[in-house]
């Protein structure tokens, strides 16, 4: 008898090019993404990119800050994460792990955020991912250290400043007072 994984659909970066509305494509698993975000989603997802665009400007390294760019991590899965930020070049499409992630979670992505990202963002090595809650204004850091991310900050007020290689901090208490 055949398992129920041999029945469950597997697509690829080719399927995901034909698409119509906005997917994401995780180890060949297709998640739709909603129509457009809330308000409050954008918003916050601005006012992060905007705080380091603000503190990256003079970044010698020249790393950027990009909003909902596509991140092509191979040919079986494609996320467009909220907020990421790149010390590499990048073309039309992320080709390459970023240093950061930030997800505006959601009811509706919190599962998908929490744990089917999280496990993604790990394996994919990124070095910070952030979750942030508008709805309950706090905002949890994780640090990848020995091929595991684990807690380093989580709190709905301070700030927190990322070790990358142009270092930037996001003050959470000025975000929450914008949102």
């Amino acid at each position: 008898m055949e398992t129920a994984k041999n029945f469950i659909p597997h697509y690829t970066l080719e399927d995901y090019k034909h698409w119509q509305g906005d997917w994401e494509l995780i180890d060949g698993v297709p998640y739709a993404m909603a129509p457009s975000p809330f308000a409050k989603h954008q918003r916050t997802s601005f006012l992060i990119a905007k705080q380091i665009e603000e503190q990256l400007e003079d970044c010698p390294k020249r790393c950027l800050v990009y909003q909902e760019l596509d991140w092509i991590v191979d040919e079986h899965t494609v996320v467009r994460p909220d907020v990421v930020v790149v010390c590499k070049r990048v073309e039309e499409y992320l080709r390459s792990t970023p240093e950061v992630v930030f997800e505006v979670v959601s009811r509706s992505t919190a599962f998908k955020d929490e744990k089917v990202k999280f496990y993604l963002y790990e394996r994919e090595k990124v070095k910070y991912y952030a979750l942030v809650y508008p709805d309950i204004k706090k905002m949890r850091v994780f640090e990848l250290k020995k091929g595991k991310f684990e807690k380093v900050f989580d709190s709905d007020s301070g700030s927190f400043t990322f070790e990358i290689d142009c270092p930037f901090k996001v003050d959470i208490s000025a975000l929450w007072k914008r949102v």
